[in-house]
């Protein structure tokens, strides 16, 4: 692409393979019937940026994939969406992650994921040149990724935050451990941390969303919001604190949608929204991701989303 990127989105990068909802999880030997199975982008900084890219967004990537298929097939997909996919790194030894992503009606999804090239992903592949141009910074999968580590990042977001861009951070836990030592150092460096609920009990201890976001300003970060899915979302900042619900749309398949709520809070940063404005961009991007199967395309285009918001009304309501 010719022109430099506004947003980095750097880390996880998958090739996902998802069904349309099952009527049930088959028994040992059981075949059930899917209407229709997609293979398609996936991983968090994969799915931003293509989201980023629908609302008009230059947007370039950084992260890892094999030298197979899978690869190939993702890296066009992102060239396809309008991403700068120039600065990916092919791995000599390790094969694109992939994720199956099983539907069933009426329960979350259920994943099996490999973590392939991902694992070799690290702080020095993000160019420090990017940073001269670009307007924010977003680590997608931070914790899923065993090469990134925060005395790597420490360095490359105080670099970043020198140049003004600012620093959005994403968790994915692969499996329950002590990770809170690790976001200690961290996330005075981050601008915008953006765990779910389940994702932010897992690293505090504590079962109550507010509570999570409140223990995450505390140790640093300038906004925290913990998105709850259906039960929308919670941002906590110095002075403020508000809690929004969730735009109603029909329900489909939740892949991705974490990625979405990002790409459309980014976007609000970007055109310098308020917390609440941010929120409202964040929740549409969200709710139109869920319509469709795969992670990206039912994601709403930029004047697809401002009809939304014209038509539309989330509830925000401020935490005394």
């Amino acid at each position: 692409m010719s022109t430099s990127p506004q947003v980095l989105c750097a880390g996880i990068i998958v090739a996902d393979h998802v069904c349309t909802p099952i009527e049930r999880v088959p028994g040992a030997g059981e075949l059930v019937m899917a209407d229709g199975m997609l293979l398609t982008i996936g991983g968090c900084a994969a799915n931003a940026a293509v989201d980023l890219a629908k609302m008009g967004v230059r947007t370039a990537v950084v992260g890892r994939v094999g030298k197979d298929a899978f690869g190939r097939i993702v890296t066009d997909f992102l060239r396809d969406a309008q991403v700068d996919a120039t600065h990916i790194r092919v791995s000599a030894t390790a094969d694109t992650s992939q994720t199956l992503i099983v539907n069933v009606q009426g329960q979350d999804r259920r994943f099996i994921h490999t973590f392939g090239a991902n694992a070799e992903f690290s702080a020095a592949d993000v160019p420090l040149t990017l940073l001269d141009t670009c307007k924010v910074l977003y680590i997608g999968g931070y914790l899923l990724m065993p090469g990134l580590q925060d005395d790597e990042l420490i360095p490359l977001f105080t670099a970043a935050r020198a140049r003004g861009v600012k620093t959005v951070v994403d968790v994915a836990i692969p499996k329950p451990d002590e990770y809170l030592p690790r976001l200690r150092k961290l996330l005075p460096y981050v601008d915008v941390f953006l765990p779910n609920n389940h994702e932010g009990e897992a690293l505090t201890g504590e079962k109550d969303p507010l509570r999570q976001a409140e223990t995450f300003q505390r140790l640093g970060v300038r906004t925290a919001i913990i998105t709850m899915g259906g039960e929308g979302s919670i941002l906590v900042q110095d002075g403020l604190r508000l809690r929004a619900g969730v735009y109603r749309v029909p329900f489909v398949d939740a892949s991705g949608g974490g990625d979405a709520f990002d790409a459309g809070y980014i976007y609000g940063l970007l055109h310098d929204l308020g917390p609440e404005d941010c929120l409202r961009v964040a929740s549409a991007l969200g709710a139109s991701c869920v319509r469709a199967v795969g992670t990206t395309p039912g994601v709403f285009t930029q004047s697809e989303c401002d009809a939304f918001l014209h038509e539309q009304v989330l509830r925000i309501e401020r935490i005394s």
